[in-house]
């Protein structure tokens, strides 16, 4: 499966990713915020994850469209959480604050409301990182008041993580251009 928007196409990670995935991953201030990941992250660790089986749901690699060869500039995707489908992404230091995490989350969104009927989704964030707040909230995601205990490998310790949940449709705040999972462009992509 793949998606496109305005600026990024969204597929699944392949082999020849390895370089471009090592080097984005190999940023404290990136791995920190994402709980299974350790650190250092390099090749060897990028080859391993590109080789996991991730199941049905989809799981992409984030790639903005240039005139030349894309960039990668981060990974969005689901995965199951106990009864839930949970939300994650991550976004490399250089292209924070550019508006790619709202607009691959709007996407992937999109195919959980619109191609697999999910009546909802889950996301979670560690309490130090307020971007991913909101991320969250711009994609329609509502805190649950829960807190949970969260393992990050790259900080080798338990970390407080607030939890969000999407009921399937959900807008989100500043919504008024959705951007959204065009099957034909993502076929032609």
């Amino acid at each position: 499966m793949f998606a496109r928007t305005p600026r990024l196409l969204l597929r699944p990670g392949w082999r020849e990713d390895a370089p471009a995935l090592a080097a984005a991953l190999d940023d404290y201030a990136v791995v920190e915020k994402l709980g299974p990941l350790r650190w250092p992250f390099g090749i060897a660790e990028a080859e391993a994850l590109l080789a996991q089986d991730r199941g049905p749901l989809p799981n992409f690699l984030i790639f903005a469209r240039t005139h030349g060869a894309p960039r990668l500039v981060g990974g969005i995707g689901l995965s199951p959480a106990a009864n839930d489908v949970e939300l994650g992404y991550w976004i490399a230091r250089p292209y924070w604050g550019l508006g790619f995490a709202t607009e691959a989350g709007r996407a992937v969104t999109d195919i959980a409301d619109h191609c697999l009927r999910l009546p909802s989704l889950v996301a979670g964030h560690f309490r130090d990182d307020p971007a991913s707040a909101r991320v969250l909230a711009k994609l329609g995601f509502e805190a649950t008041g829960e807190v949970a205990s969260a393992r990050c490998r790259a900080r080798g310790s338990v970390e407080v993580s607030h939890r969000y949940v999407r009921r399937a449709g959900g807008n989100g705040q500043s919504s008024s251009a959705r951007i959204g999972y065009d099957r034909e462009d993502a076929l032609a992509a």
